[in-house]
């Protein structure tokens, strides 16, 4: 669904990228990709009470900066020109490395998450999504998309980080399932509290999974 905005964010930046002249544009990628680590760090140890709603928030604000400079690089290098086969490689590695470190970062939160193998699956669930629509160009097609893109994952994650801070901040406990059905935890991938963090996991991970079938059926279809 967000992907959609993606030329509206590209007019956005142009000024900026504008006033950039000559710098690298891969010194923005590894940029961006030190910023990530850092935030990984705050997500994963960050507790409950008002310092762990600033680590949360911390990492909030880094892993949005991080994307910025994410989005920059490549606009960079189609403006100066410089844009190949390299820079787009790596761009698309720090993307990958991102997107699955902060959902295992998340994961290893043991405030939050009850189970720490629901980072690892969310992580494995969005590789598969993303799998998928680079396969198809391995086989002669273009790119497929579809299905829970990597914007809509950001959103969805951002947004329940920031359901955790409050969470934190408050000292109000997430929605308890232990008395609910056990489909219910199935769906939250095994924790037993329902709070921003392992939502963010399991909609990763139910969402990776959903995109997978998605572009694979779409691979299909034109393969055959």
């Amino acid at each position: 669904m967000f992907e959609k905005m993606r030329e509206r964010w590209t007019n956005a930046i142009h000024p900026l990228v504008v006033k950039m002249g000559d710098l690298d544009p891969s010194s923005l990628t590894w940029a961006s990709l030190g910023l990530a680590i850092f935030s990984f760090y705050l997500l994963s140890q960050a507790t409950g009470g008002s310092s762990g709603s600033i680590w949360i928030i911390g990492g909030v604000l880094l892993i949005l900066i991080a994307g910025v400079l994410d989005a920059l690089d490549g606009a960079l290098a189609r403006h100066q020109g410089t844009d190949g086969p390299y820079g787009d490689f790596l761009d698309h590695t720090i993307d990958r490395v991102v997107d699955v470190g902060l959902l295992v970062a998340i994961g290893m939160n043991s405030s939050f998450v009850d189970e720490p193998s629901t980072g690892l699956i969310a992580g494995l669930m969005t590789l598969f999504g993303s799998y998928m629509g680079t396969q198809a160009q391995s086989v002669g097609l273009d790119r497929i998309y579809g299905g829970f893109s990597r914007a809509d994952r950001m959103v969805i994650t951002i947004l329940g980080l920031v359901a955790a801070s409050w969470q934190a901040y408050s000292g109000t406990s997430g929605i308890s399932l232990d008395s609910m059905h056990w489909i219910m935890e199935i769906l939250n991938l095994g924790n037993s509290e329902l709070n921003g963090m392992t939502f963010a996991l399991a909609v990763s991970a139910w969402g990776g999974g959903y995109t997978f079938l998605v572009r694979f059926i779409k691979t299909r279809s034109q393969l055959l």
